[in-house]
């Protein structure tokens, strides 16, 4: 016991710090230099090893071993702030920000309106269409009548019941050409066995020579009136998918143009009949400006389908006569043996013969 107690009044060794009272440590650390007010960047600029911390003693009672290297280092006080503030170039000032929030005032405000117009725009359809429909139901029940133009309506059945036809012509020369197609390729493999027969039949070899000779001949004849087949159904779809169905659409707006126009004649004449006040004379003038409107969109489409019909006959015999000369003269040489009758077809109408296996030109050839 009496050992415990002298040990531990014993003085500390020599080679160890001896801690001082909390007021002392206080008032060495609290000592601070001249240069505490420099400028941040000529504190973290200088080097922080010029102070010999090794040759020092112990700094605030804390022992070497665990005192850190950068203790010394200086920094300014945290409220202090430097004398000349950068100016920043992202920040607009303040008529600039004036010009921005009203620039910005200003989309807001198209953006306000923008809903609003798109609502009219989906209430004027609305409204367009109930009365379309509405035309379009007593129309087939009776109840109302509809502008119709004899002439005109009965150039658009007519122009309706030659696409029909030319369709069906259409169809029937494609089965054609895909069986004649069969055909050739058939008399190509019969022309190949033939030769084969005749190298292992001795005795039947001039026989078999004739008929694989006829056979490639009737081959190449079929692949120039292919070449004619494929020449007309390309000019013949054409007419019919394109040149004729590019009418047939003005058609279309038209017949709709003529049904918006009735709708809204219609309900003009329903105005005019109700008694005459300040609502109802507001309500008729709106609806006399609508119908002079779709009045104008009537007449003008009228004009083109009587012009596109025009223009669409004229076009359509020119085309359809050569198609059917082609047509004409290729059956009649290729089935009448008249190799150069076919030939000279073709040439008549520059046409160029395309084998199935033939690839096309190179850019050198072209």
């Amino acid at each position: 016991m009496s050992m415990s107690m002298s040990s531990s009044m014993d003085p500390p060794p020599s080679g160890l710090p001896i801690s001082t009272s909390y007021p002392e440590r206080m008032s060495t650390s609290a000592t601070y230099p001249d240069d505490v007010n420099k400028p941040a960047a000529m504190l973290v600029t200088s080097n922080p090893t010029s102070a010999n911390v090794s040759n020092q003693g112990p700094v605030g009672g804390i022992p070497p071993p665990f005192r850190s290297s950068t203790q010394n280092r200086q920094y300014p006080t945290p409220n202090s702030l430097p004398s000349c503030l950068p100016t920043s170039a992202s920040a607009p000032s303040i008529p600039a920000a004036a010009a921005a929030s009203g620039s910005q005032n200003g989309d807001s405000a198209r953006l306000l309106r923008s809903p609003q117009s798109k609502i009219e725009t989906l209430k004027n359809w609305s409204i367009s269409t109930y009365k379309c429909t509405k035309q379009l139901m007593f129309e087939k029940l009776g109840k109302t009548s509809r502008t119709v133009d004899t002439e005109l309506e009965s150039r658009i059945e007519n122009l309706r019941d030659i696409k029909r036809r030319y369709l069906q012509v259409l169809g029937l020369s494609r089965a054609f050409t895909s069986h004649f197609y069969h055909v050739i390729q058939t008399q190509q493999a019969l022309a190949e066995v033939f030769s084969d027969l005749a190298q292992k039949s001795p005795e039947l070899q001039q026989e078999f020579l004739y008929n694989a000779e006829t056979q490639r001949n009737l081959h190449k004849n079929g692949e120039i009136l292919l070449s004619a087949l494929n020449f007309f159904l390309s000019s013949v779809n054409t007419l019919c998918n394109k040149t004729i169905e590019d009418t047939i659409l003005t058609i279309r707006q038209y017949e709709n143009s003529r049904l918006e126009y009735d709708a809204y004649r219609s309900d003009l004449e329903l105005m005019l009949q109700l008694p005459k006040s300040e609502a109802s004379s507001a309500k008729i003038e709106e609806a006399q400006k609508n119908f002079n409107l779709y009045k104008i969109s009537y007449e003008k489409l009228r004009d083109d389908v009587n012009i596109k019909l025009q223009f669409l006959d004229e076009n359509r015999i020119k085309v359809m006569h050569k198609q059917l000369l082609l047509f004409h003269n290729a059956i009649s040489a290729y089935f009448s043996g008249n190799q150069t009758a076919l030939e000279s077809t073709l040439k008549q109408f520059s046409i160029k013969v395309r084998t199935p296996n033939s690839s096309s030109p190179s850019w050198l050839e072209q």
